[in-house]
């Protein structure tokens, strides 16, 4: 990426406004990050601080890469609702240095879509306006959710990139990795123009 381009601040969707974080965003953050249900395959829930921590490296990776994980709300009903972004692991593997999507809603905004809506918007940016030639993403084999968004973005997975993630808690150390390059990326386009 350019650094001295200007990254759009928001993107919209049809029923989704993804935006930079506010201060009052945080308990909600807060509240989402102590849900057992949203952090059921992450090693634990957090605390507030733990969360305010989180949402502090969020903003961090905003000032330093011109994007990150965008604050999600869903106008007329959810002013925070989770993220849904794109973020560069701070660990090492075989496919680092990377680019990750991913998401995190909160779990009454669940089974309507969002999360893919809201990705496809950032796959958009991500092989349009910033360049990039491929977007991965990774969970714990169990988190069907996410691996379903995935699978409905266009991305794809080869189990020879399934990996032990080296900051997972023991029993969670296997991730499955998927992939989608720009050149793949013709559902993400056919998608934005159907919108």
């Amino acid at each position: 990426m350019n650094p001295d381009r200007v990254i759009a601040a928001d993107l919209r969707t049809d029923r989704l406004l993804l935006r930079r974080w506010r201060a009052d965003d945080r308990p909600a953050f807060a509240r989402l990050n102590a849900d057992p249900r949203v952090m059921e395959h992450f090693p634990s829930v957090l605390t507030r601080r733990e969360s305010d921590a989180l949402a502090d490296l969020i903003d961090l990776h905003f000032a330093r890469h011109g994007y990150g994980l965008w604050a999600v709300e869903i106008p007329g009903t959810a002013p925070f609702a989770g993220f849904i972004g794109l973020s560069i692991p701070a660990f090492t593997a075989a496919f680092t240095p990377c680019v990750e999507i991913g998401w995190r809603l909160a779990a009454e905004h669940w089974g309507r879509g969002y999360a893919t809506e809201g990705a496809f918007a950032v796959l958009a940016l991500a092989f349009g306006e910033l360049g990039l030639q491929e977007v991965v993403s990774f969970t714990v084999p169990a988190n069907v959710r996410s691996r379903h968004v995935m699978e409905k973005i266009g991305m794809t997975r080869d189990p020879a990139d399934d990996f032990d993630h080296p900051s997972a808690r023991a029993g969670l150390e296997r991730h499955v990795l998927y992939r989608i390059g720009s050149r793949s990326s013709k559902h993400v386009s056919e998608h934005q123009n159907s919108c």
